[in-house]
């Protein structure tokens, strides 16, 4: 498997030269160049992971794209006459041979009922589990986390706990492009110091630079 990442919450996966793309949201834009996608994955309508404009560039550049997403992005979808699958908590679909499972049901509170959303992790070919704006967990074993880091639904401490409890061999931080590039304090210099000694891998990715894990 090898991950790119574009910026904030929006990855692409290539999985056997199958490419699939993450929450193309407001916070990033190099998927608007992204050419040879064949899935994108929505896990929530906030605006930094649903960006309608960004979606209309990407479906301009690769026409066959398939979206996979939950109900509430789908109402979204269906006012824009766009096909989509939809694919909930427990539930799951295949494509190309590469097995998509959706787990969880909402947004990590930010405060109240403010912000809250369905939300959906998705766990990509059994390795990869990205949980979208939450800290679900799908127990099931984990070979890669996408981390979440920052945002107003969550701190440091928690991340580090989820990723104690879902003790991945290795996790990389997302939901990481409010951080000013170069300052991003402890939250890519504390994890790991905390994970490694528990034998949990922490690496940062280099923004459009492709990863093999």
């Amino acid at each position: 498997m090898k991950i790119k990442k574009l910026g904030h919450c929006c990855l692409v996966v290539d999985i056997n030269g199958k490419r699939i793309m993450t929450d193309p949201g407001s916070y990033s834009t190099l998927q608007n160049e992204e050419k040879n996608i064949d899935v994108i994955l929505y896990t929530h309508e906030h605006q930094d992971h649903f960006h309608l404009e960004s979606l209309k560039n990407i479906v301009a550049n690769n026409p066959e794209v398939k979206i996979i997403t939950n109900a509430s992005v789908g109402k979204l979808l269906d006012a824009e006459n766009i096909e989509y699958t939809k694919v909930g908590d427990e539930e799951s679909t295949e494509f190309e041979g590469i097995l998509i499972e959706g787990f969880g049901k909402e947004h990590e509170e930010i405060y109240e009922m403010f912000g809250q959303v369905e939300n959906t992790g998705y766990f990509i070919d059994n390795k990869l589990f990205y949980p979208g704006d939450s800290f679900f967990n799908p127990k099931k074993e984990i070979d890669i986390l996408a981390l979440p880091v920052a945002g107003p639904w969550m701190n440091l401490k928690r991340a580090l706990k989820y990723a104690q409890e879902l003790k991945p061999r290795v996790c990389f931080p997302v939901h990481d492009g409010m951080i000013e590039k170069g300052k991003p304090g402890p939250l890519y210099v504390l994890p790991p110091k905390i994970l490694e000694p528990l034998g949990i891998g922490f690496k940062v990715l280099e923004e459009n630079k492709e990863e093999e894990f």
